[in-house]
């Protein structure tokens, strides 16, 4: 197992913390070669050859980015990539010996941000490493909480979105459980209320370059969100579809901060 080398900041770049990722892989080789890679591209990387390795390492510190193997000894990538949503915003790239389209979409459907099969170059998971980045909270050392009058907010029926924490809260102030995915697109929605969106449009916000699969990943993103907000998902009031062309979020006037 690799310690990750925690550096504060990035050379030259006051505030910005060098971005944490997890490699959890049960071949030695391939971790090895992964890790290397990784941390001579300017990145901190840590390893783990088991999801139960891996567990002990995130409760000690906190990761940006998992890169996890779906097929391994004992608890398999997936359930780890669950339990690590539930534990912090991270983006996760799982990797899988099977690149069926089944697979991709269930891999989604988990709440993936991307995936990548094996045996892969090294290059193309550093650029998939870089564009799953680009998309979860940029990594910041802490400088004092930022006055609430400062931060972004949108309300939306028994709903408060922080845009900023990233966090969204129901009745009496309870957290909404959401997933990095679900929350990009509810943001996307929020910062551009009540307009016509394409699901070209929403794919081209979160990141995804457009393609059926990509669509179909934005429907997944769509009904999952569907089921945290709204009361009725068979009939929604806030994220409503327009058939043909997309879907619009309503949002009374004056409800932004």
């Amino acid at each position: 197992m690799f310690i990750p080398n925690l550096l504060s900041t990035e050379s030259g770049s006051e505030g910005i913390v060098r971005a944490r990722i997890v490699i959890v892989e049960d071949e030695p080789d391939l971790r090895d070669a992964v890790a290397e890679y990784l941390g001579a591209s300017g990145y901190d990387v840590a390893t783990a050859e088991t999801a139960a390795a891996a567990r002990s390492l995130v409760e000690t510190q906190p990761f940006h980015l998992a890169i996890l193997d779906i097929a391994m000894p004992g608890e398999d990538g997936l359930s780890l990539g669950r339990w690590l949503r539930s534990k912090m915003p991270i983006g996760i790239i799982y990797a899988t010996a099977a690149g069926t389209a089944l697979d991709r979409i269930v891999g989604l459907e988990l709440g993936a941000d991307d995936y990548i099969v094996k045996p892969y170059e090294l290059r193309e998971l550093l650029a998939r490493v870089r564009s799953v980045l680009r998309r979860v909270p940029q990594p910041t050392e802490p400088q004092g909480k930022k006055l609430a009058a400062n931060r972004r907010s949108v309300a939306f029926g028994p709903f408060q979105a922080d845009l900023d924490g990233r966090l969204v809260t129901g009745v009496n102030g309870t957290v909404i459980d959401m997933a990095k995915s679900e929350f990009d697109v509810l943001e996307v929605f929020l910062t551009r209320a009540n307009r016509l969106l394409t699901r070209a449009a929403i794919s081209e916000a979160i990141g995804f370059t457009e393609d059926p699969e990509s669509s179909r990943a934005v429907d997944i993103r769509i009904m999952r969100l569907r089921k945290k907000i709204e009361a009725d998902p068979a009939n929604p009031k806030f994220l409503r579809t327009v058939r043909g062309e997309g879907y619009i979020f309503s949002l009374p006037t004056g409800d932004s901060n």
